[in-house]
C-alpha cells in the first residue's frame, strides 16, 4: 500500500484488486462510477513501475471496463493520470455520459461532455450513497 491509496479511502472504497493494482471508488463522484486505479507499488513515475505491473494493467482495465459497463452503461471511459497532488502512480477513471445518468433516485450530470471531464463538479453524496455505488460496481466485477 501507499499513501495515495490510503488517501482515496482504502479499505472502505476498495472495489477489487489485481496483483499490482488497486481499484477504489473515487470519493468525489465527478461522474457516476468514477474510480481510482492505483498502483500498489510506491513508484512516483509511471516508467518506474515493475514490468509485471504493465502486463497486469491490461487485466485491471479490462475488468474495470466490464464492471462499469454492466453497472452503468457509460458511453466513453477516460483514464487520467494527473499525479499533481497525490504522488504515487494512479489513474482517475471516469465513465462519461452523453446525457444524465440515474442511480437510486439520483441524477448524475456530466457537465464536461463531450470535452474534458469537470473534476471540480461532484454531487454531495453521503456514505450510504457511495457504498451503494461501490457495491453496484463490485457486484459486477468479473471473476
Amino acid at each position: 500500500m501507499n499513501a495515495t491509496i490510503e488517501k482515496f479511502g482504502f479499505p472502505h472504497t476498495r472495489i477489487a484488486e489485481t496483483q499490482h493494482w488497486m481499484v477504489l471508488l473515487r470519493p468525489k463522484q465527478a461522474t457516476l462510477g468514477a474510480l481510482v486505479l492505483a498502483a500498489k507499488h510506491g513508484a512516483e513515475a509511471f516508467g518506474d513501475l515493475p514490468p509485471a505491473a504493465f502486463a497486469d494493467l491490461q487485466e485491471a482495465t479490462g475488468k474495470i471496463e466490464t464492471a462499469l459497463s454492466a453497472a452503468f452503461g457509460y458511453q466513453k471511459l477516460n483514464y487520467l493520470m494527473l499525479m499533481m497532488v497525490d504522488p504515487h502512480v494512479h489513474f482517475h477513471v471516469l465513465p462519461r455520459y452523453d446525457s444524465d445518468a440515474h442511480f437510486e433516485g439520483r441524477v448524475f450530470e456530466d457537465p464536461g461532455w463531450p470535452g474534458p471531464p469537470d473534476l471540480k463538479t461532484a454531487p454531495d453524496l453521503d456514505e450510504a450513497a457511495l457504498e451503494a455505488i461501490r457495491l453496484q460496481i463490485a457486484s459486477r466485477w468479473p471473476g
